[in-house]
C-alpha cells in the first residue's frame, strides 16, 4: 500500500465516523484499522526522511 493510498483511506474512515451512525463494533474496527494505517504511515515517512538525510550527507 502506498503512503497515499493510506492517507485516501483514513480520510474515508473519518468521513464515516463523522457521516454515519456507528455501532461500537464497527468503530473498534475502523478505529483499528486506522490506527495501523497512521502506522503505516509514520514508517513511510521515516523511511523517506532517513532516505533524504542520507542523499543530503553526501
Amino acid at each position: 500500500m502506498t503512503y497515499k493510498e493510506a492517507i485516501a483511506e483514513i480520510e474515508q474512515i473519518l468521513k464515516s465516523l463523522r457521516e454515519e451512525q456507528n455501532n461500537i463494533d464497527t468503530l473498534t474496527e475502523r478505529v483499528a484499522r486506522a490506527t495501523e494505517l497512521i502506522e503505516l504511515c509514520r514508517t513511510k515517512l521515516r523511511k523517506a526522511e532517513g532516505e533524504v538525510n542520507r542523499i543530503f550527507e553526501e
